[in-house]
C-alpha cells in the first residue's frame, strides 16, 4: 500500500465506529466514512474538541453540525500547492488528501520524461492532480461535467501560482469530449482518470461505471500519442480491487502498445493507531 504520510496541514487523527477524525489546516472535522467498520473501546479526548461534525439523515444526505465559529472556507498546503478546504452538504470538503501519493507520483512520471508532456485530467474534480502536473511541467487538459468544480480547481490554481501555466479549463461530459477529440485528432501523452461509480454529464447523461469504463478506457487509448507516458485510473469511487483494475488497463492498452500496469491500494496513515486506513486502489499503466 502507498500511503500519503507527507503532508503538514492535514491529520487523519483517529478512524472508529464509521467515522474520520480529521485535521484539516487549523480546523479539525468528524466525517463518516462506511469503510470504517471497527469500534475502538474508548475514544480519545480529541474527539470532543472538533470544530464541525457532518451528521447523516436517516432520510438521506447529511448536514454539518458546527461547535465553533468556522470560517465558509480556508486553505491548506502541499509542497507548494494550496487548496481551498470548504465543507459542502454532503460531507466532501473539496480534497481527497489520499490522492497526495498519486499526486507525487505523476509529477516524478512527467519531471523525468525529458520531453513536453501534454496530459488529460478526466473527472478532474477540484484540480489536486492537475496541479501537480502542471507545476512538473506538463501541460493540462483538466475536464469535469461541474461547473462549480471547475471553478473551484481555478482559484485552487491561482491558489498556488499556477494560473499562467498552459491549461484548458473545460466543464463537459468526459465520453461527449473524448468522441470530439478522437474526431480531432487531438492526442495526449497521459491521461489521469478518477471516475465516479454513478453520475451525470452536462445534458443529463447518465454514467453507471460498471455498464461505461470499458468503453472510455478504449476511447481514452485512441487519443493516445504515438509515444505515450502513462495513464492513470482511481477506483475508489467504483469499490474496484487493484487486480480487477490492472486487468481492465491491461486489456484497454496492452493490445495496442507496451505496457506495464501496476495497481495497489492507496492509503493514509492514522494518528492515534499507527495503522494505515485503506482509500481505495489505484492503476497506473505505464508506456515501454
Amino acid at each position: 500500500m502507498r500511503t500519503a504520510a507527507n503532508w503538514l496541514d492535514y491529520e487523519l487523527l483517529d478512524a472508529d465506529a464509521g467515522e474520520r477524525l480529521e485535521r484539516w489546516g487549523d480546523y479539525t472535522l468528524i466525517r463518516p466514512d462506511p469503510q470504517i467498520v471497527w469500534t475502538s473501546r474508548r475514544r480519545g479526548a480529541d474527539w470532543g474538541k472538533t470544530d464541525a461534525v457532518y451528521i447523516r439523515s436517516r432520510s438521506g444526505g447529511g448536514a454539518w453540525e458546527y461547535r465553533s465559529k468556522l470560517p465558509e472556507s480556508w486553505n491548506v498546503s502541499y509542497k507548494g500547492l494550496t487548496f481551498k478546504i470548504k465543507p459542502t452538504g454532503f460531507k466532501h470538503t473539496g480534497l481527497f488528501p489520499e490522492q497526495a501519493v498519486n499526486w507525487d507520483l505523476c509529477a516524478d512520471l512527467i519531471s523525468g520524461a525529458g520531453r513536453e508532456i501534454s496530459l488529460l485530467n478526466l473527472f478532474a474534480y477540484t484540480g489536486g492532480a492537475t496541479l501537480a502536473c502542471l507545476e512538473a511541467g506538463a501541460s493540462v487538459c483538466h475536464i469535469d461535467a461541474v461547473k462549480p468544480m471547475v471553478g473551484w480547481a481555478k482559484e485552487n490554481a491561482a491558489l498556488s501560482g499556477l494560473s499562467g501555466k498552459p491549461v484548458r479549463w473545460i466543464t463537459d461530459d468526459a465520453v461527449k469530449f473524448l468522441n470530439r477529440e478522437i474526431r480531432r485528432g487531438n492526442r495526449y501523452d497521459a491521461v489521469i482518470l478518477d471516475p465516479p461509480s454513478y453520475g451525470r454529464g452536462t445534458g443529463g447523461e447518465m454514467w453507471k461505471f460498471g455498464d461505461s469504463i470499458d468503453s472510455l478506457m478504449r476511447k481514452c487509448a485512441e487519443v493516445l500519442s504515438e509515444k505515450p507516458l502513462f495513464v492513470m485510473m482511481n477506483g475508489y469511487a467504483a469499490g474496484l480491487s487493484a487486480g480487477a483494475a490492472a486487468y481492465l488497463l491491461n486489456a484497454a492498452f496492452g493490445s495496442g502498445f507496451k505496457v506495464a500496469v501496476e495497481a495497489d491500494e492507496i492509503g493514509l496513515p492514522v494518528k492515534s493507531s499507527g495503522l494505515t486506513l485503506p482509500c481505495g486502489c489505484t492503476a497506473v499503466a505505464r508506456f515501454l
